[in-house]
């Protein structure tokens, strides 16, 4: 079944507190994810950022909200137990509780309006979008990067196949191949060059080397173009290369490359534009956001 939403499991985490015992938030993610019938790799799954496991943040965030409205507390660091407003909550036997129920109590009240703002609060979305604050936080970053991609690729179809051939050098130094730009790369964009746009070092020392294609394309790139890039690499006994397009590649020409001798890396544009924002290389930075937690260890008394 797809990973429940925080408020499908406020009463789950609920109810695995009503024996009275103190709980972790671990124990508590293996207990509900066997009750969710989740699988290995949904259990695995992990936010966007790779920060976190996807289910385990939406059974904090719940276990978060419980303890606002007063049903559980924490007796010690890292633990939680269900209180006398909680096991009264379960004597009543809701099919669910979300945001909404436990806006009755004050305690729940005072909470959501001290997080309020002259905009939409944090918790108003939420309840919308069933998203933890992480959630709604990279879904939103993630938008951003999906329009600035679409902005990035829309630049370079605007510019010349020689400016394009000399990004993608300026690319695979940022990420770490060559030296300095000035001698990583060289023989860009030259004629006769039996189909490839360049040469780049793959070592600071030069012990080997990795021949480039760069295409400005709009259509999808097709095994036969592989193949003779493929041939082109043969032809200067090299056994690694790069083709790197605007567009993307045809199933084909991806399982052409699979089953090859020769090492070949396909970048497609959505890759492409996803390194350049990386490696910041045609972008620069707006603005950032930190986000913090509390340090536990910090508030330990000796």
């Amino acid at each position: 079944m797809p990973i429940p939403d925080f408020q499908t499991c406020m009463l789950p985490v609920l109810s695995f507190a009503s024996d009275g015992e103190d709980h972790s938030v671990r124990e508590t993610v293996d207990v509900l994810a066997d009750q969710f019938k989740l699988t290995p790799a949904e259990k695995s799954e992990l936010l966007p950022s790779g920060q976190a496991p996807t289910f385990s943040n939406r059974v904090a965030w719940a276990k978060f909200y419980l303890k606002k409205a007063g049903l559980i507390e924490s007796p010690k660091r890292g633990s939680f137990k269900i209180t006398d407003r909680g096991k009264s909550v379960l004597t009543e036997k809701p099919t669910r509780i979300n945001m909404k129920y436990l806006e009755r109590f004050p305690e729940y009240i005072e909470f959501k309006d001290s997080s309020k703002s002259s905009s939409e609060s944090t918790d108003s979305v939420m309840e919308s979008t069933e998203k933890t604050p992480e959630e709604i936080l990279e879904s939103a970053y993630l938008n951003i990067r999906q329009v600035l991609a679409q902005e990035i690729l829309a630049r370079i179809l605007g510019c010349s196949p020689t400016f394009f051939e000399q990004l993608v050098v300026e690319l695979l130094v940022k990420m770490g191949y060559g030296g300095s730009r000035k001698d990583a790369g060289e023989r860009i964009g030259q004629s006769g060059d039996g189909g490839i746009d360049g040469i780049i070092k793959e070592d600071r020392l030069g012990l080997d080397t990795i021949f480039i294609q760069a295409k400005r394309w709009q259509g999808s790139v097709g095994r036969p173009e592989i193949q003779k890039f493929v041939g082109a690499l043969q032809g200067q006994r090299a056994n690694k290369g790069v083709f790197i397009t605007t567009s993307s590649f045809t199933a084909d020409a991806t399982d052409y490359v699979s089953r090859i001798d020769t090492k070949v890396v396909l970048i497609d544009g959505k890759l492409l534009s996803s390194l350049m924002m990386d490696f910041d290389v045609g972008v620069s930075l707006s603005a950032s956001y930190v986000v913090k937690r509390i340090d536990s260890d910090y508030f330990e008394e000796g």
